[in-house]
């Protein structure tokens, strides 16, 4: 995916509230063999329009500046509390052969067909919908397929269970083999008794009655 940038002269809290009032949004790139940090601005509508494709986010991202294309990838995106409004935008630069550690898509598929869900009368719970890996620029996938259906009532579905691609490798950040999908049985309620209102009267003839 491609975009394109503009280089920044300016920086500090008055010269980025001025550039967003222009329509640009303020960024910066950092990282890379000269670890130099490079200020940028991007047309706020472009960019507006990019954040909303999920290439944009977990891929490796074409940036054309002066001219010439850098390899890079989003690591920061800071919104507006409440407009519509990408605030500032952080990219790092991607060297072939240096490994990076990236957050990827996961997209689920197969569940409907699963015994869990098809005969079984459970509901399944995606736990995890994104997963950070570790591997070669080169290698990062464009999402993570999981097929969920040979999922049953007992079964759950965890980080280790998952066939990465080749020369991916999952990061287990505090647990060590996480959950990623799990089933739960759906429980019918069922309805009580009506209970039947009695008149004060008539239980009170009842107590009249043969001894």
């Amino acid at each position: 995916m491609k975009f394109v940038a503009f280089e920044r002269a300016l920086q500090g809290t008055g010269a980025s509230r001025r550039l967003r009032i222009t329509g640009r949004t303020p960024g910066i790139v950092y990282g890379g063999a000269t670890d130099k940090a490079l200020l940028i601005e991007i047309d706020h509508n472009a960019l507006w329009h990019a954040i909303k494709k999920e290439a944009f986010h977990g891929s490796i991202l074409d940036m054309e500046l002066d001219g010439k294309e850098h390899k890079v990838l989003l690591r920061d995106l800071q919104m507006h509390p409440y407009k519509q409004q990408v605030l500032h935008i952080d990219f790092q630069r991607v060297e072939a052969k240096t490994r990076m550690t990236v957050k990827v898509p996961v997209h689920y598929s197969g569940e409907a067909e699963s015994p869990a869900v098809k005969t079984e009368n459970c509901l399944v719970n995606h736990v995890l919908t994104e997963m950070t890996v570790v591997c070669f620029p080169a290698d990062i996938p464009e999402f993570i397929a999981v097929d969920l259906s040979g999922l049953t009532k007992t079964s759950s579905l965890h980080v280790k269970d998952i066939v990465l691609p080749k020369g991916v490798k999952a990061v287990a950040k505090g647990k060590v083999n996480p959950v990623m999908v799990s089933v739960t049985p759906i429980v019918e309620e069922v309805e009580a008794a009506p209970v039947v209102a009695v008149d004060p009267k008539d239980a009170k003839g009842k107590g009249k009655g043969k001894k």
